[in-house]
């Protein structure tokens, strides 16, 4: 229930600090003297979106709005989410105690103060408690405190599609409807994957034909790290043989043959030796010139078995030139230049496989998500014709509770039906739109005889509020909201509607606590409460006082909502008299 609003500096509203009682309020007031500003203020605190800094009172920096609102003991009655949601969310609070618990926030005596501010600059916060919260958390959890029936919100009975959402409401299926969104989703997401399939379909058959012509030419090639250069290295010496041969011929000769190249060292190394031994400090140059020769004599020995082992291969060259031709052709499709190393034509082979096998996969991909499209349409009917049924069976409770509301609201003879009717078309997704299989529409026949017609086309703006009214009435028997808020419900009445209307409010306030915004005093004298909103001016500026009345007060003011003479003795008897007959 909401206790206190307190209310700074937002709007004409300098400053503002109003309690509330349990049972039925009314505030009323002249046109423009600020009522829709009070409620403009309590959206805020709510979680409504931010007014505009221009709303902020002259001359003052930062607009603050505060709500204390007592509330129940949580008692965990929760609604689990999607069956087939992977989000990982638990089940969902269905109070505000439980909504307080699971974030960790404790309320004083069961006493919640709800506080919001914005400043000229544009910054704003809120807080719950002393814990400050985003925006949305605050709307989040404001909806289970509060409900607010604004001046136009009776216009969404003109809107079809909303009749869907008012009966799921009544119905106790919103969490089920929600699931099957969730699959229905999937299953438009899974049939837009298979149209992107089938549309590329001849593109992945071009693509996977050139990979695979690619891996075959390479793995047939049976390549080898580091081949290129080594048959490289083979083929310059096959090509080159005739001087090669050549040139270790005259190197063995030098060192053995005519020139007697270790004859001559053999001969000087004794002599070096003979002289070393008469002198001792030429040892060291003997011992060189001693391994030098047996340095020169090894190294001669090697070129001639070199010399010796050459032999040309025509053949053998041949073949190394086919490789190589064969590597140059790869290295020119595969490699990004002809100067790469044939590693880069193995590496080439290696991702064209992967990419070839996610592209075989991909087929297999596509007949399992085939499949597990067929199995989601089946789960979708099954769920959209159970979720109608159900529809169906709410429907005609809730068109009784309609009807007998507004038996009550001087629409005696009313008749209102839901009517369901199934979506036509040949599958699925034709059946069936994010919401179901239905097609629901209100009907009305505001006169005993009449046909049925649809609410949209037929309902004047009195029948439209009193309709939306019976809907608030019926859905507030298993709303956890305790208070509701109707902002001008007299819209389009007057007369002895306005006193059933007045009487009907009075009612539903014996379960919860109802405020009104009105006009009449028909309605206005129901109340067990009322607070009167007044615009005051000193000549230089203009405010909203907002404060209780009772008594003679309260007599003027309703002697004010009848005849616009607060002062009239015959206005005032009349106010009186019905002050005393239904208050």
């Amino acid at each position: 229930m909401l206790e206190r609003l307190t209310i700074k500096d937002y709007a004409l509203i300098d400053s503002a600090d109003i309690e509330f009682s349990d049972g039925f309020t009314v505030l009323s007031g002249e046109t423009g003297a600020g009522k829709s500003i009070l409620i403009g203020a309590l959206s805020f605190v709510l979680g409504g979106k931010a007014f505009s800094v221009e709303q902020i009172r002259s001359g003052a920096n930062e607009a603050s709005v505060s709500a204390v609102f007592t509330i129940e003991p949580p008692v965990f009655k929760t609604v689990q989410v999607a069956a087939n949601d992977d989000s990982g969310s638990e089940s969902l609070p269905r109070s505000a105690g439980e909504w307080l618990f699971r974030h960790g926030i404790e309320a004083e005596d069961n006493t919640v103060v709800l506080r919001r501010f914005i400043r000229s600059s544009g910054k704003g916060g809120a807080w719950i408690q002393s814990t400050p919260v985003s925006r949305s958390d605050l709307a989040e959890f404001s909806s289970f405190l509060i409900d607010i029936h604004g001046q136009h919100e009776h216009q969404s009975l003109m809107r079809v599609s909303e009749h869907r959402v008012f009966l799921d409401l009544w119905a106790g299926i919103e969490g089920q409807v929600d699931s099957f969104t969730h699959m229905y989703t999937q299953l438009a997401a899974n049939r837009r994957r298979l149209g992107e399939i089938a549309s590329s379909q001849a593109e992945r058959e071009q693509k996977t034909e050139m990979l695979s012509f690619a891996v075959n030419e390479i793995n047939e090639a049976k390549l080898i790290p580091g081949e290129d250069a080594a048959l490289e290295e083979e083929e310059s010496k096959l090509a080159s043989f005739e001087k090669l041969y050549a040139d270790m011929d005259g190197v063995v000769s030098g060192l053995s043959g005519d020139g007697e190249i270790l004859s001559s060292l053999k001969k000087v190394l004794s002599e070096l030796s003979h002289a070393a031994d008469l002198d001792k400090s030429l040892d060291p140059l003997r011992t060189r010139l001693e391994n030098s020769f047996y340095e020169i004599s090894d190294i001669t020995e090697e070129i001639r078995s070199y010399s010796n082992a050459l032999v040309f291969d025509p053949k053998r060259l041949e073949e190394i030139q086919e490789r190589l031709a064969l590597l140059y052709k790869l290295k020119k499709k595969y490699a990004p230049s002809v100067s790469s190393s044939i590693s880069d034509v193995i590496a080439y082979g290696e991702n064209a496989a992967k990419k070839l096998e996610d592209l075989t996969g991909g087929t297999s991909d596509a007949v399992k998500l085939k499949a597990e499209t067929q199995a989601l349409e089946r789960s979708v009917y099954t769920a959209a014709k159970v979720i109608s049924e159900k529809r169906k069976s709410a429907a005609e409770k809730m068109s009784l509770g309609v009807i007998s509301v507004l038996e009550k609201l001087g629409m005696a003879g009313t008749k209102f039906a839901v009517n369901i009717t199934e979506k036509e078309g040949t599958d699925i997704t034709q059946k069936c739109n994010p919401y179901g299989m239905d097609n629901i529409e209100f009907l009305i026949s505001a006169n005993p005889g009449s046909p049925m017609l649809p609410l949209a086309k037929i309902a004047s703006g009195g029948e439209l509020s009193r309709v939306m009214l019976a809907l608030k009435t019926i859905f507030a028997q298993s709303d956890p909201v305790g208070t509701m808020i109707f902002d001008e419900i007299d819209t389009g009445i007057g007369g002895e509607i306005a006193i059933a209307v007045g009487s009907h409010l009075k009612n539903l306030s014996k379960n919860k606590q109802i405020l009104c915004i009105t006009h009449l005093a028909s309605i206005a004298v129901y109340a067990d409460n009322q607070i009167r909103v007044e615009k005051i001016s000193d000549g230089a500026a203009a405010k909203t006082s907002v404060a209780p009345i009772t008594g003679e007060d309260r007599v003027s003011e309703i002697a004010r909502m009848l005849s616009g003479d607060s002062a009239g003795t015959e206005s005032r008897d009349h106010a009186r008299s019905m002050l005393e007959k239904f208050s």
